[in-house]
């Protein structure tokens, strides 16, 4: 993933890899749950075809992780990709409440054009 940027755009809900021409390589689309408790709440996670097999989804998955521990949040995966990324590395990604997960099911079936 040598060259590979990876930045976070939270006023977009977007956490992005960037190539170093500027390109968007791929991203994580998340949103900010703000109850029960604050938690950063991933939705899609999308590499573009030119880049995948990379390691790009799992350095955006990671990241998003890392970046949820510094904020002193927690990760309430809804994307398919991040939840699997997440069993495979119990360590670096601690689960979520069921509590948490249904109420950001919650939030994302009240806000459906938002993905």
């Amino acid at each position: 993933m040598s060259g590979i940027e990876i930045r976070d755009d939270r006023p977009a809900g977007r956490l992005e890899a960037v190539a170093g021409d500027g390109e968007v390589v791929g991203r994580i689309e998340y949103f900010v749950l703000e109850s029960p408790r604050r938690a950063i709440v991933p939705v899609h996670t999308v590499v573009e075809s030119a880049h995948e097999g990379k390691g790009i989804a799992g350095s955006l998955a990671r990241e998003l992780y890392t970046l949820a521990a510094r904020e002193g949040v927690v990760v309430a995966p809804l994307c398919p990709y991040v939840v699997k990324w997440a069993e495979r590395h119990p360590d670096q990604a601690p689960a979520a409440s069921p509590e948490l997960i249904r109420a950001a099911k919650a939030w994302l079936a009240a806000h459906p054009g938002r993905f």
